[in-house]
C-alpha cells in the first residue's frame, strides 16, 4: 500500500513492498538549460534517505528579477524569495507546485481567462517543497488546461509522478485512501482527479481557497471523478470550497460517483479583473443572469454521456449559483437520498436539468434561494425514500449500497422551501411529485418560461403545494434576452413588447397538442391559480411558439383561477442589474389568443372559481363539480352564449367562466 505519513515537518509518501520501505521524495536539484539563468542557491537539497523534510541546516532560494529559475527536480526549501519580476517554473512537460508547511500555495492565474497559473513573487518561509511533476493537460472546448492535483489516480492506483505529495496527509492505498487531508490556498489547483480507476476515499478533508478557472473542465475542483470505467465512492467527506469557479465535487465522462455521509460547503469568490461576463463556455466563471440568478461558484457539477453521480445522507451547499449543477454532455443521472440541498446566499438553484439528464430526489431536503429545480431538458423525481424507491436506485446506479447501509437508512419525505419560486422551465422537461413531498415558495411555484412541460402530481401519499403569491403555474414567453454574438457576452436586455399579440391562424387553441403544457393534478387539494400569459408570437431567445396550458384535476380539488391572461413585468427594460425582475409578472385575465386553456375535471373532482377565468375548452365529467367561491353556481358562457353546463360535455371555443 501508498501511505502519507505526517513527519515533524513535512509529508511523505512510502511505497510498502513486503518488509521493504523506499522514500520516494527525489533528491531535490535545481536545474539549468538553456532556458534557466543562474539563481542564488545558498545551500544543496537533502538526499533522498531524508524523505520530503529538512534535516537539518537552512536551505534557501531567492530568485533575483529578470532572473527565470528552472527547477528541475522536486526541491525541499527552509526559505524562498521571489522578486518581483522573476520566474520559477518547470521544465517543458512538468508543472511546479509550492507547499509551505504542507498547504499548497503562491500559485496565480497566468492572465484573466488563461489555463496556467504561475509561482507570484513573494517570501515563502516553512517546509516549502517545490514538487515537479508530470503534467495532466485536460481539454475542453478547444481549450487546454494545464491540471495540478494533490493526488493522482488512475487504474494502477496513485501515480506520484503526477501528484504534488507534499500537500496530501493520510494513508492511500491503490483501491482505498483514508483521512486525506489537503489544503490548498493557492489558484488552479485540484484536490483529488480519479480517472478509470475504481476507488474509495473514506473521510477525506479539503479545503481550497482561491479561484479555479472552469468548472467545465473541472480545473480547480476539490475531487474529479472520471472516465467511464470509473467508479468512484466519498464516504464521510468534510469539502469547504472558497473561489470562482471552485467546486467540491465533479463527475464527468462516464463516471459513477457515489457520494455518502458527506458535508460538501461551497462560497463565492472575486471575479478576476477583465472578466467579461459570458456564457461561452470555454470563459464562463459565473451564472448567466438571464436564468435570474447569481453567483460564481457552483458546488457540484455533473459532465459528459452518461455520468452518473448520487448523494446519499449528505449536506451539499453552496453560496449563490447552484448546488447540484448538471451541465454538457446527455443523458445523464442526478440523484440524491435522504440529502440536504441548499444555497447560503441571496441567489441559486437546488438542481439543474439539462442533455436529458434524469434527477431522482428521494426523502431529500431544499432549502433555495431562488429555485428547487431549473428545467432545460430532462426530468425530475421528487418523492419519498421509500425501502423499494431507494433499492430500485441501488440496483439501478450501481450504488453498491450493502443491506445494512439500506435497512439504516430511514423512510423520509422530500421537503422543498424556495424563497422564490419552485420549478422553472428554460427548455423542455418534466416534474413528478409524490409520496409526502411539499413545497413551499414564497413566489409562483411552477415558472414554465414559454416551453413544453410535464407536471405531474400525486396527493394520495399526502403531497401538498403552497405557493406564497397565489400562483401555482405560470406560463409566459421566455423573457431571456440571450447572449450577444459572436462572444456570446451576458450584456443583452429583455425589452416588454408594447405591440398587439399577433394571432396563428393556423394554432388550434382548443385541442392539446405534444408541445403544450400539461398538467395532472391526482388526490390532491390545491389552493391557487393557473395562468397561461403566452403571447405566442415574439420569439425572445428562441423561435415564436404558441402554446396551450392543459390542466387535469383528477379526484382533486382546486380553489382558484385558471385562464389566459395577459402578462406585464414590473418594469419594462430588463439588464444585469435588473436580473431578479426576471419571471415577476402580472396578470391581467384576458381572452384566448395563442394560448389556450383546457382543463378537465374527472374523479368527483371540484373546481371552485375564485374569478373569471376564460378557457378554450372546458369538460367536467359526471362526479366532478364547477362552484362558485361565492357560494352560487358560477355562470358558463361559449362564444358568448350563456350556456347550461352539462356532466360529460366538452364545451370549447371562447369559454368564460365568471361568478353568477
Amino acid at each position: 500500500m501508498r501511505s502519507f505519513v505526517r513527519t515533524a515537518g513535512a509529508r511523505r509518501l512510502s511505497l510498502t513492498t513486503g518488509a521493504a520501505v523506499i522514500a520516494l521524495s527525489a533528491t531535490a536539484t535545481l536545474g539549468g538549460g538553456a532556458a534557466a539563468v543562474a539563481a542564488t542557491v545558498d545551500a544543496v537539497a537533502p538526499t533522498a534517505a531524508t524523505g520530503l523534510g529538512n534535516s537539518s541546516g537552512t536551505h534557501t532560494l531567492t530568485v533575483e528579477s529578470g532572473q527565470t529559475a528552472v527547477v528541475t527536480e522536486t526541491t525541499t526549501l527552509t526559505s524562498l524569495t521571489i522578486e518581483e519580476g522573476a520566474a520559477l517554473v518547470a521544465p517543458e512537460g512538468f508543472a511546479l507546485s509550492l507547499t509551505v508547511n504542507g498547504i499548497e500555495t503562491g500559485q496565480q492565474v497566468a492572465s484573466t481567462g488563461a489555463t496556467e497559473s504561475t509561482v507570484h513573487p513573494g517570501v515563502y518561509r516553512g517546509d516549502i517543497v517545490l514538487t515537479v511533476a508530470a503534467e495532466n493537460p485536460i481539454v475542453f472546448n478547444g481549450l487546454t488546461y494545464d491540471f495540478r492535483q494533490a493526488l493522482y489516480v488512475d487504474a494502477n492506483g496513485v501515480d506520484s509522478s503526477k501528484s504534488v505529495l507534499s500537500s496530501v496527509s493520510g494513508v492511500a492505498g491503490d483501491t482505498a485512501a483514508t483521512g486525506l487531508g489537503i489544503t490548498s490556498t493557492g489558484e488552479l489547483f485540484n484536490g483529488i482527479y480519479v480517472v478509470d480507476a475504481d476507488y474509495t476515499l473514506v473521510n477525506p478533508r479539503i479545503s481550497l481557497t482561491g479561484n479555479g478557472r472552469s468548472d467545465f473542465a473541472g480545473q480547480g475542483a476539490g475531487i474529479i471523478g472520471s472516465g467511464a470505467e470509473t467508479l468512484l465512492v466519498i464516504d464521510g467527506a468534510k469539502i469547504d470550497n472558497t473561489g470562482v469557479v471552485r467546486p467540491a465535487i465533479v463527475a464527468k465522462d462516464g463516471a459513477n460517483v457515489v457520494v455518502k455521509n458527506s458535508t460538501i460547503t461551497t462560497a463565492d469568490g472575486t471575479l478576476p479583473g477583465g472578466y467579461q461576463s459570458s456564457v461561452n463556455l470555454s470563459y464562463m466563471q459565473d451564472a448567466p443572469w438571464m436564468l435570474g440568478i447569481a453567483g460564481n461558484n457552483r458546488a457540484t457539477n455533473l459532465l459528459g454521456e452518461n455520468t452518473q453521480a448520487t448523494y446519499i445522507s449528505s449536506s451539499i451547499t453552496s453560496e449563490n449559483w447552484g448546488a447540484l449543477s448538471v451541465d454538457t454532455g446527455s443523458d445523464t443521472k442526478l440523484s440524491a437520498i435522504n440529502s440536504t440541498v441548499a444555497n447560503s446566499g441571496e441567489d441559486g438553484y437546488g438542481s439543474y436539468v439539462i442533455g436529458n439528464a434524469t434527477e431522482r430526489f428521494l426523502g431529500t431536503t431544499f432549502d433555495v434561494a431562488t429555485y428547487a429545480s431549473i428545467v432545460t431538458g430532462g426530468s425530475v423525481v421528487y418523492g419519498d425514500s421509500t425501502k423499494d424507491a431507494v433499492a430500485a436506485l441501488n440496483s439501478e446506479l450501481e450504488l453498491g449500497l450493502s443491506a445494512t447501509e439500506l435497512a439504516q437508512l430511514p423512510v423520509e419525505s422530500t421537503t422543498i422551501t424556495s424563497d422564490r419560486f419552485g420549478v422553472m422551465w428554460h427548455n423542455r422537461g418534466t416534474v413528478d411529485i409524490s409520496g409526502g413531498t411539499t413545497i413551499a415558495t414564497d413566489e409562483t411555484l411552477f415558472l414554465d418560461k414559454g416551453q413544453q412541460i410535464g407536471v405531474t402530481v400525486d396527493g394520495s401519499e399526502g403531497a401538498t403545494l403552497d405557493a406564497g403569491n397565489g400562483v401555482l403555474l405560470q406560463v409566459m414567453d421566455n423573457d431571456d434576452p440571450g447572449p450577444v454574438p459572436p462572444l456570446l457576452l451576458n450584456t443583452g436586455v429583455y425589452t416588454e413588447p408594447t405591440n398587439p399579440v399577433t394571432k396563428n391562424t393556423s394554432f388550434d387553441v382548443t385541442t392539446q397538442h405534444g408541445t403544450d403544457a400539461v398538467t395532472t393534478f391526482t388526490d390532491i387539494a390545491l389552493t391557487g391559480d393557473f395562468f397561461n400569459g403566452m403571447r405566442g408570437d415574439i420569439g425572445g431567445f428562441g423561435p415564436a411558439q404558441p402554446r396551450n396550458l392543459v390542466v387535469n384535476l383528477d379526484g382533486s380539488a382546486l380553489t382558484g383561477v385558471v385562464t389566459a391572461s395577459t402578462t406585464k413585468h414590473r418594469i419594462d427594460t430588463i439588464t444585469s442589474a435588473e436580473y431578479r425582475e426576471l419571471g415577476v409578472v402580472t396578470n391581467t385575465a384576458s381572452e384566448v389568443v395563442n394560448n389556450g386553456v383546457i382543463v378537465s375535471l374527472t374523479g368527483d373532482s371540484t373546481w371552485t372559481v375564485t374569478g373569471t377565468s376564460y378557457l378554450s375548452s372546458l369538460t367536467v365529467e359526471a362526479g366532478s363539480t364547477l362552484a362558485g367561491s361565492n357560494g352560487e353556481a358560477p355562470v358558463l358562457t361559449v362564444d358568448g352564449v350563456v350556456t347550461p353546463l352539462v356532466a360529460g360535455t366538452t364545451y370549447t371555443g371562447n369559454v368564460v367562466i365568471t361568478l353568477g
